[in-house]
């Protein structure tokens, strides 16, 4: 229901309107999460747990799309990429890349549950309800899900579909986004900020380790006062800046130096894409495989390496947004270029070879 705002002389004087929408609650009921889905989550989370405290000697690697705007598209590549986490889960322990909400430096398209239509209606009703069913299709698939946390209420809606989360590099220093990391029930991996900054993401795992109290809603959609545990699985993404890569031996010594400087055993992920890839897709082959090689290294720094992101579509690159949206290309990126289907199975073949050569526990 749209209810126009009535005008207030100090209060909501730039709000056009407010809409109902569905509670968590409401939209579970509807949306339930199957046995199926419920396994694979939990199992998901213990999976990334496991490995972060490198109880695990896998490799992990979160791949999929830079953002998720058609559901088709999502269920497509989720079934091929399910594929190949059966074949290599020996050596590799494969995650979905689901994201629906894109952070933007000034403007432009922010994901699926914003803006569903891709045509600016702000339809986030909608938009919230097809993320729930695309988390439980690729779920029920037996494949976990990885996405980045946004909008501080959103995960009320989508995080019990979620086994790790990401904190973007422009929320990372965002206090907001600390306290709720702190109360998510998975693993989450904060990004160093776009200008290199590694120092700002250690902090933030210090931060989120701790209990917090905030404001927040209940699963019924009321206003509430969140209080947390804290959480203890909390780690680093090294994506580059400004400057360039940090993904090198010697960064990653650096950054594990700061982890442990700052008491907290080190974990580290590197994001193959942004700026270690200077976002040109088939770099992030390249940045895959050499940070297998690294990890296989017996040098200690370098053991926390525990895993890699990769953004892939099923095409290679990306697209603007037509403004007809009926004009867009199928499984080509709206917003970052991405590795294309064939590149990412050759990518992940030859990760898997290279994650057998491991000589150090």
């Amino acid at each position: 229901m749209l209810g126009i705002m009535k005008e207030h002389p100090i209060r909501d004087i730039r709000i056009l309107a407010a809409r109902d929408l569905q509670s968590p609650a409401e939209m579970e009921e509807i949306l339930p999460v199957s046995e199926k889905a419920a396994a694979t989550v939990r199992n998901g989370r213990e999976e990334v747990q496991r490995i972060l405290r490198r109880e695990d000697d896998r490799f992990l690697v979160i791949v999929g799309p830079c953002s998720i705007h058609d559901p088709k598209a999502a269920a497509d590549y989720a079934a091929r990429l399910m594929e190949l986490r059966r074949k290599y889960e020996d050596r590799l322990c494969i995650l979905m890349r689901v994201y629906f909400e894109k952070p933007r430096t000034t403007v432009g398209w922010r994901g699926l549950i914003l803006d569903p239509g891709l045509d600016g209606t702000a339809d986030i009703a909608r938009g919230l309800k097809l993320a729930r069913e695309i988390l439980l299709q690729v779920n029920e698939l037996g494949l976990p899900a990885g996405s980045e946390m946004l909008d501080p209420f959103v995960p009320q809606y989508t995080a019990d579909l979620i086994s790790w989360a990401s904190i973007g590099a422009r929320t990372t220093e965002s206090q907001t986004h600390r306290e709720m990391a702190s109360g998510l029930s998975m693993p989450v991996g904060f990004k160093n900020a776009t200008d290199g900054d590694v120092q700002i993401a250690v902090n933030a795992i210090v931060s989120a380790r701790q209990p917090h109290a905030f404001i927040g809603i209940t699963r019924d959609g009321e206003a509430c006062i969140m209080q947390t545990l804290g959480n203890p699985d909390g780690h680093l993404i090294l994506r580059g800046g400004k400057n360039g890569p940090n993904c090198s031996r010697e960064s990653v010594v650096q950054a594990v130096s700061l982890l442990k400087n700052a008491g907290i055993r080190p974990a580290v992920l590197v994001d193959c894409s942004h700026g270690n890839s200077r976002k040109i897709p088939e770099n992030q082959i390249g940045v895959l495989h050499e940070t297998i090689r690294m990890r296989n290294d017996s040098d200690a720094p370098l053991r926390p390496l525990c895993g890699c992101m990769l953004e892939s579509n099923i095409e290679t690159g990306c697209q603007a947004i037509p403004a007809d949206p009926a004009d867009l290309k199928y499984g080509l990126s709206v917003t970052d270029p991405c590795l294309g289907w064939e590149m990412t199975a050759s990518a992940l073949a030859e990760a898997y070879k290279l994650a057998g050569g491991r000589h150090c526990a």
